[in-house]
């Protein structure tokens, strides 16, 4: 189970884009990735094809980013912090912020 999910909040710490925030818009767990709204824009050249409908030319769009490059920002602390997991008396299992203990979940 990965600590950071998809609609949550998250902060770049290391790469060209550190210190910008971002939604997280698309997990990929098996390649320990996350796709962030506004984050890592890369430039793809495109070739127009006339039955699709496509225009050539360089298209921007977000590439994905290492989660281990990102830490969710907590809403109640206001900056990038480890998440943890703990068990509720009813069995159910939630994460937490390891700062100031607010569950996520």
């Amino acid at each position: 189970m990965l600590k950071i999910k998809k609609d949550d909040t998250v902060i770049v710490v290391s790469g060209k884009d550190k210190g910008k925030t971002g939604k997280v818009i698309k997990v990929i767990p098996d390649k320990n990735r996350i796709l962030v709204e506004k984050i890592n824009f890369v430039k793809k050249h495109v070739r127009p094809n006339p039955q699709k409908g496509v225009q050539g030319g360089t298209l921007e769009k977000e590439a994905p980013v290492n989660i281990s490059n990102v830490m969710y920002l907590c809403s109640n602390c206001g900056v990038g912090v480890r998440v943890g997991f703990k068990y509720l008396d009813d069995g159910s299992k939630v994460r937490y912020c390891k700062k100031c203990g607010t569950m996520i979940d």
